[in-house]
């Protein structure tokens, strides 16, 4: 079965607005049904998650406040890309130790999580990290951040009550445990 029908065609793109973390296009299109309409892009280089995991089964997650939504959030580590093309797994495995001080021996991609498709670029690599020791953190200058060690179990509960709000942390928390414990897991 063909998809053709569904596909709109690019027919122009002009950035309006170059920012620190994004930038905005608007992009000319052609719909399948040969209407023209311009769309707005919001266009960010992507970033990288990471579940870590100990071996006694517990989360490493991190606690910290985002302005822009208001919100004390608990989220599993993260942080966007240095440059476009970067690695996925190269900033996971650098999120990882600044924000926790964790280093891991192992690294596996759990899946690639795209934020908001309608308008916006952004495409979060989320890993499982095992096998983990503790060293030093290297938070940067405008991170704020508590580390918060819980049994992922407990981390399963807040995200099926509702008390997890961040998409790449809920995504990361019932793959990472359902990878763990197996497919029937989250039944």
């Amino acid at each position: 079965m063909s998809d053709q029908h569904l596909l709109s065609e690019t027919l122009s793109q002009k950035t309006v607005y170059n920012g620190l973390i994004i930038d905005v296009a608007h992009m000319q299109v052609r719909l399948p049904n040969g209407e023209e309409m311009t769309l707005e892009a919001v266009l960010h280089k992507g970033a990288a998650a990471v579940v870590p995991v100990d071996a006694e089964d517990n989360i490493y997650l991190v606690r910290q406040h985002r302005a822009v939504a208001g919100l004390l959030t608990l989220e599993i580590p993260a942080g966007k890309l240095d440059y476009v093309g970067e690695p996925h797994i190269a900033c996971a495995e650098r999120e990882l130790q600044e924000e926790t001080g964790l280093k891991c021996e192992k690294l596996e991609h759990l899946t690639d999580l795209v934020t908001t498709p309608a308008f916006c670029t952004e495409k979060i690599g989320i890993f499982l990290a095992t096998g983990l020791s503790q060293h030093e953190n290297h938070l940067d200058d405008d991170e704020f951040i508590d580390v918060v060690k819980m049994p992922l179990s407990d981390a399963v509960r807040l995200v099926m009550q509702g008390e997890i709000p961040d998409a790449k942390t809920i995504a990361g928390v019932l793959m990472a445990w359902q990878k763990l414990h197996g497919p029937d897991a989250c039944k």
